[in-house]
């Protein structure tokens, strides 16, 4: 929904900026890949967190590869001065060549934190995308934005235009650039590797590459035949490798064992030197666990004490899977845990189809949870199903952000609020409770034991405030509720004399 709604702001030649983690552009692909056809207006810039690593994610995709399948530029920054003026580039080859943008950050250089020296508004090296923006407007552009396979197929030849005029820039320009040094060792390389190459190899020549998609394909065969020796070194995937070995551009690649996990100074020097004999074990951390009063203990347990097969998800609730509780068998995709729920009782023999339990989180159920719910209404398990929303009021994991069931907007002010019950009533589901599992342990679990011991659809509530959040929430509601009151007050007061 981000992607579409800042894809139809770019129509109306607004400056636009969406932001996600890598994971989040799985979801918003369908959009991205048409939007590289349609092409936008105003710039439109995808900004794509990936995570090597995976620090608090699922899985350790290279969002690199999105930019090369959809058929958009993408540019890598190294630092935090780099993220400021990469940025305006970005915005310049958007609005220039009229196409979306993919900003790739990783998570080293999203955690890090160095001076910035800002561009002044009337500096020389302010980059046109600086400007001032343009009043959004907008124009009718049929042929060029209703992708029907009549419009859609000479689009698909203009934006391989585009992307050849865009490379045929990228050769020369600012944001690909070569560091002489002693010619024995070349390396070739683009974002946070840069920094941990730079030092790992002192004096080597460097061919930086801000722009990984399209990439300097000759700037880089001109690099590797100038080095003794060629070294592509990147974070993750590797896609600068496999691209310049399929232009015929000699280059050695790291090992596969380094594809894993983030790079740090010491890993390049490993690569550097051909050394694959197996890294020394990381030190073991304290794992993540539930706030000591956090009200999903009650449910855990009671998942737990019933021996239930629970379809889990991604929030704070995921911690359930660790000891004590370990009580979830599956964690997929933010919003997966009704499909794959639905799925499970759909196949699974009478007897363990009523023990299966989809777990959700309110911000991940407002997300993608509510198709799961149409589904389930649509196409009912012989044997019914349970969904348990818990419903903490906030978007706890990542730093406590409002969603529309919080009925506050992202500075907390008052905006209209969902009710996750009685979207699951609307829906159709004839079986909806709301409970305080905190408040009421025995309730919650009598409540649980009889929804799954009936053959029908059911969705539980288990609402309690998040303990982190709840002195916020409680300050925030309370300021809504003085706005309404004065707001109340000067309605009254505007009336005429004989009305109030």
């Amino acid at each position: 929904m981000a992607l579409e709604v800042g894809l139809g702001a770019a129509f109306a030649n607004a400056r636009t900026i969406v932001t996600m983690k890598h994971v989040g552009l799985n979801v918003a692909a369908d959009p991205l890949f048409t939007s590289a056809y349609t092409g936008v207006v105003g710039a439109l810039i995808v900004v794509s967190a990936d995570d090597p690593g995976m620090s608090s994610s699922q899985n350790e995709q290279d969002n690199r590869r999105y930019a090369v399948a959809a058929g958009l530029p993408a540019i890598e920054p190294s630092d935090s001065q780099e993220a400021y003026d990469f940025f305006f580039a970005a915005v310049e080859i958007s609005e220039r060549w009229k196409i979306p943008v993919l900003y790739r950050m990783t998570t080293r250089v999203c955690h890090s934190k160095s001076i910035v020296v800002a561009r002044s508004a009337d500096s020389t090296a302010v980059a046109r995308g600086a400007a001032p923006p343009p009043a959004p407007h907008f124009e009718h552009d049929i042929a060029g934005r209703v992708m029907i396979p009549a419009n859609a197929r000479p689009a698909h030849r203009r934006l391989r235009a585009k992307l050849a005029e865009i490379a045929a820039w990228g050769e020369e320009c600012a944001l690909n650039r070569v560091e002489p040094g002693d010619r024995s060792l070349g390396i070739i390389t683009s974002g946070i590797s840069y920094m941990h190459a730079a030092e790992a190899g002192p004096g080597a020549c460097f061919l930086k590459i801000g722009l990984v998609n399209p990439l300097p394909i000759e700037r880089a065969r001109a690099f590797a035949a100038s080095v003794e020796r060629c070294v592509v070194v990147e974070e993750g995937d590797p896609v600068i490798t496999d691209s310049l070995r399929a232009a015929g551009i000699p280059v050695e690649s790291k090992a596969e064992m380094y594809r894993f996990g983030e790079l740090d100074v010491a890993r390049v020097r490993r690569i550097l030197a051909r050394d694959v004999t197996p890294e020394p074990a990381p030190l073991r951390g304290k794992p993540p666990e539930l706030c000591p009063a956090c009200p999903y203990h009650t449910v855990y347990g009671t998942l737990a004490k019933h021996d239930c097969i629970v379809a889990g998800d991604i929030g704070c609730y995921t911690l359930g899977v660790l000891p004590p509780y370990r009580a979830m068998d599956s964690c997929v995709a933010m919003g997966a845990s009704i499909g794959v729920g639905l799925g499970l009782r759909h196949v699974l023999p009478p007897a363990q189809a009523r023990r299966v339990v989809s777990v959700i989180g309110d911000s991940t159920f407002v997300h993608s949870g509510i198709t799961g719910l149409v589904e389930m209404a649509y196409n009912p398990p012989p044997t019914g199903h349970v969904v348990l929303v818990l419903d903490n009021g906030t978007t706890a994991m990542t730093g406590q952000q409002e969603h529309p069931a919080t009925g506050r907007t992202l500075d907390h002010g008052p905006t209209n609020k969902l009710s996750i019950e009685g979207i699951a009533s609307a829906i159709g589901i004839g079986s909806v409770t709301v409970i305080d599992p905190y408040a009421d342990p025995e309730g919650f679990e009598r409540v649980l034991l009889e929804r799954l011991a009936a053959s029908e659809l059911s969705v539980i509530v288990a609402r309690r405030p998040c303990i982190l959040a709840a002195a916020d929430i409680r300050r925030w509601e309370q300021q809504a509720a003085e706005l309404r009151a004065r707001a109340s007050a000067q309605a009254a007061f505007d009336l005429p004399l004989d009305e109030r």
